[in-house]
């Protein structure tokens, strides 16, 4: 990510909607999947692959941006909290249960999370939305029907027009970023 720093976070997670989502179509055209992919599709399927969409396209830039922007401390604290509120979700919405030898782990590493917060000396909103964001998109998939490769084509499909619409609207208005030559941004 350091490399393409000079690339606004919008423009980096619109390529990488883009051809994420032609790529998945290619692999599930050439595994010659694409009528079983076309057969899950419905309503049902829709509404829950755009939640999951909404849910990693909010990571996917606050990551990006995030660590453009040099806020790595808060990046990695929100990824040192995301596992704590996927076991707290799985809790109170899948009726797991945890033993007490699970217990002791997690309340362990809560304390070590809220002891980061706490030294960090201001609310980790950057850390919050992407812990937030991962869970509950975590959450998402787990209640979703679909297998992996279907499921994240869905969700890029979604995501797909959004992004081709801004990268062409970015493209008339200001300067593209992506493919100005990244070396010659790296040694200048």
């Amino acid at each position: 990510m350091k490399f393409l720093h000079h690339v606004p976070a919008t423009q980096l997670i619109g390529h990488r909607i883009i051809w994420s989502c032609l790529l998945l179509l290619v692999v599930i055209l050439f595994t010659k999947q694409w009528a079983d992919f076309r057969g899950t599709l419905n309503a049902k399927v829709i509404r829950i692959y755009t939640v999951a969409a909404i849910l990693i396209g909010i990571n996917w830039i606050v990551y990006v941006w995030a660590v453009n922007n040099e806020k790595i401390v808060e990046t990695s604290l929100g990824y040192f909290i995301n596992p704590l509120l996927s076991v707290l979700l799985g809790v109170i919405f899948l009726k797991e249960r945890l033993r007490l030898a699970q217990w002791i782990p997690i309340i362990i590493a809560a304390l070590g999370v809220t002891y980061l917060a706490f030294v960090y000396g201001r609310l980790p909103y950057i850390a919050l939305t992407l812990a937030f964001s991962f869970a509950l998109y975590g959450l998402v998939k787990k209640l979703s029907p679909l297998g992996a490769l279907y499921g994240l084509t869905i969700e890029t499909g979604i995501l797909f027009i959004p992004a081709l619409g801004y990268l062409l609207l970015l493209n008339q208005t200001a300067p593209p970023h992506f493919f100005t030559p990244v070396l010659l941004q790296i040694y200048s």
